[in-house]
């Protein structure tokens, strides 16, 4: 019984890896590339979209990306979204398209992209903390019910640590992978 709590429990588990797998994809270390825009949701006639719905998102260069949209409308909706998102990215807009340059990484910029690496790095370990409180709450209410044998609980508790351990130290790697990249 507690199996199918541990099952659920690393689905979830592998969920917020893959969610901080894409926060650091749009950490911009050494060049940007399209993974930086396409999940940002901006606004289009009311309704929030991602962008890689709204057109094109092409690599120019390690430092300049470009967003072709397929309706000039969309330009104004599109910039709030990125000015939202924090980028420090400058742009510049011919029609439906728009050009974005990131400035080159100084000293300073590379710390702050760091402070922002660990808080994100942070709020996944929350999230992991989390995740494993809940499933121990679900196996702990199964036991109480009787549903669980005692020596179960045990195993499923020590299952579901080892589950998040190998989840964290996940992190701890991609994380320093980008930290190295963002150091250049």
């Amino acid at each position: 019984m507690y199996q199918i709590i541990l099952d659920q429990s690393k689905k979830d588990l592998q969920k917020a890896a893959d969610d901080f797998k894409s926060n650091m994809m749009k950490l911009r270390a050494s060049s940007l590339s399209p993974e930086l825009l396409e999940d940002i949701r901006a606004d289009c006639f009311g309704q929030e979209m991602p962008i890689k719905q709204l057109g094109s998102i092409s690599a120019l260069s390690p430092r300049e990306i470009m967003v072709q949209l397929w309706d000039k409308s969309y330009v104004d909706g599109v910039l709030k979204a990125i000015e939202r998102e924090g980028l420090i990215l400058s742009s510049r807009i011919d029609g439906a398209s728009i050009y974005f340059t990131a400035p080159a990484l100084t000293a300073e910029s590379r710390n702050d992209l760091i402070k922002l690496l660990n808080k994100k790095k942070e709020e996944a370990f929350q999230e992991l903390r989390r995740l494993r409180d809940k499933a121990w709450k679900d196996i702990q209410d199964k036991f109480t019910k009787g549903e669980i044998r005692e020596d179960d609980k045990f195993r499923g508790r020590d299952k579901l640590d080892e589950a998040v351990r190998d989840s964290r130290e996940k992190m701890e790697e991609m994380a320093g992978k980008k930290e190295k990249e963002i150091l250049g």
